[in-house]
C-alpha cells in the first residue's frame, strides 16, 4: 500500500470534521444546540491530528474514537475535543490554561483560536514529545511544563479559560483561584462510572456557576502528595 499523503490525511481531517457534526446533530437535545463553533471546527481542519498519535497510528487518528498515547493515556476522540472547545469558548485574545497535555494535539488546537496557551503534563515523557511536535509544527504561543495540573500554573495567572482533559469529584481550588472573573472552566467532574462534562463560569465575587453537559469517561487527574 501507498504511504498516506498531506492530501489523504487533508481528506480525513474533512471526514472528521463532517463526522463531529453529525454527532453534534443528533445529540442537540442533550447539548441545547445542533452545531457546534465554526471557529473550533476551522480550527480542527487546520492541524493535523495524526502528528499527535504514535507514529504506527497515524492512519487512524481521524476515527471518531480515542487513540492511546501511552503511560495509559489516550488522545480523546475528536468529538469530545470539538465539544469541549465549544463549551469553552476561547477567544482570540484569551490565555487558556491547558491541564493534561498529552501529546499536544488540544493545545495546537487552542493555539489557533486563542492568543496564549500554558499547558501542563504530569508525565515527562508525554511533555517533551508534545513541546516537540508543537515545535515542528511552529505553535510557538505554547509553553508546557511538567507538573501536578490540580496546582495550575500561578506564575502565568489568572487565566481567561481553564480546560481541564482529566477528571475529579470537584474543580481543584487552585484552578478556581487562578481563573478570571468572568473567566470559564471546562472540565469532566463526578465518580468515575458517573462523570459529566461541566462548564464552570466565575463571576465578579468569585462564585463559580456549573453548567452540565453529556456524560463521559476520562482518566482521573493525577496529583503529586
Amino acid at each position: 500500500m501507498k504511504p498516506m499523503t498531506d492530501k489523504h490525511f487533508a481528506t480525513l481531517r474533512r471526514h472528521m470534521v463532517e463526522v463531529i457534526e453529525i454527532h453534534a446533530d443528533l445529540l442537540d437535545e442533550e447539548l441545547g444546540h445542533a452545531t457546534l463553533d465554526r471557529r473550533v471546527l476551522a480550527a480542527m481542519l487546520r492541524v493535523p491530528r495524526h502528528v499527535f498519535v504514535p507514529p504506527q497510528l497515524a492512519t487512524l487518528a481521524y476515527q471518531d474514537t480515542a487513540l492511546p498515547i501511552g503511560f495509559d493515556k489516550t488522545i480523546s476522540q475528536p468529538f469530545i475535543n470539538a465539544l469541549m472547545l465549544d463549551l469553552l469558548e476561547p477567544e482570540p485574545d484569551d490565555v487558556v490554561l491547558e491541564i493534561g497535555t498529552g501529546l499536544g494535539y488540544q493545545a495546537a488546537v487552542l493555539a489557533e483560536l486563542a492568543d496564549r496557551v500554558w499547558s501542563v503534563e504530569i508525565v515527562e515523557e508525554l511533555a517533551s514529545q508534545a513541546e516537540a511536535r508543537l515545535q515542528q509544527l511552529g505553535y510557538a504561543t505554547v509553553g508546557i511544563r511538567v507538573g501536578d495540573g490540580s496546582r495550575g500554573w500561578a506564575e502565568h495567572a489568572p487565566f481567561d479559560k481553564i480546560l481541564v482533559t482529566a477528571s475529579a469529584e470537584q474543580p481543584p481550588p487552585a484552578l478556581l483561584d487562578q481563573l478570571k472573573p468572568g473567566g470559564r472552566l471546562v472540565m469532566p467532574l463526578g465518580p468515575a462510572e458517573a462523570q459529566q462534562l461541566i462548564a464552570i463560569d466565575k463571576d465578579a465575587a468569585d462564585h463559580g456557576r456549573m453548567r452540565g453537559s453529556i456524560p463521559v469517561r476520562f482518566g482521573r487527574l493525577e496529583t503529586v502528595l
